[in-house]
């Protein structure tokens, strides 16, 4: 996306910050159009622009320029300014040790519990097949990236969450650079529909079982989409 077309979107946002202008508010908002593509990565991020398009002092953005650097979304560079941060192979395949640790876990605390609302996990599996529906694939990118969300909700736990928000967040900044299409995309949809099958009917185990094998499919086929990029 151009610069014009960034600061375009951005300004957009400017409502957003009437109740709070926060470094945390603005970090908020860059993330989203960071995981959207707005600002792809190894793009920079300008201050001038950006704190005009939101209306934010340079003391506020560059706040949040530390929020998103902290988590691994952008980077400082030494004379040259903060870029969103570019992942390598290695970058992936430490983000799928992490998201089977996280949501596989996730999981086996779920069965802990006495209940277990999946409302979210299913809202995600509606809109991801709705969206294919419709031809949309990012939108199936999106849906996939909140019914994860939703797996490592059903822990119970805060941290988890947020955990589960960061990493999803770094692994959004390689989807912005893959295919956007229907054989990269529509094998999700069917993965996400058995486990929470199996979720509803209280197997958490084969859920779990799903689950990790599917995240150990999605990393070779995202390291393999890394490596024809790079070819």
């Amino acid at each position: 996306m151009s610069t014009s077309a960034a600061e375009e979107t951005l300004a957009r946002d400017r409502p957003l910050l009437e109740r709070s202008g926060t470094a945390e508010r603005v970090a908020e908002i860059l993330r989203q159009r960071i995981t959207e593509g707005v600002f792809p990565p190894g793009s920079r991020l300008s201050e001038p622009s950006i704190s005009a398009a939101l209306g934010v002092s340079r003391n506020t953005l560059r706040e949040s320029f530390q929020l998103l650097a902290h988590e691994r979304l952008a980077v400082h560079e030494l004379n040259r300014g903060v870029f969103v941060r570019e992942l390598t192979a290695q970058d992936i395949s430490d983000l799928y040790v992490m998201r089977r640790v996280t949501e596989c876990g996730a999981l086996r605390r779920a069965a802990e519990l006495s209940t277990v609302d999946l409302s979210a996990v299913a809202a995600a599996v509606r809109d991801g097949r709705a969206a294919a529906d419709e031809g949309d694939w990012q939108a199936v990118g999106t849906a996939s990236i909140a019914f994860h969300q939703a797996v490592g909700d059903l822990a119970g736990s805060e941290r988890v969450s947020t955990t589960m928000r960061q990493v999803l967040a770094e692994t959004r900044l390689f989807f912005v650079l893959a295919e956007n299409t229907r054989a990269f995309f529509e094998p999700f949809l069917e993965r996400h529909e058995r486990i929470l099958r199996d979720l509803e009917r209280g197997r958490f185990g084969p859920a779990e079982t799903a689950l990790e094998k599917y995240l150990r499919e999605a990393e070779k086929q995202l390291l393999a989409a890394y490596d024809r990029r790079d070819s």
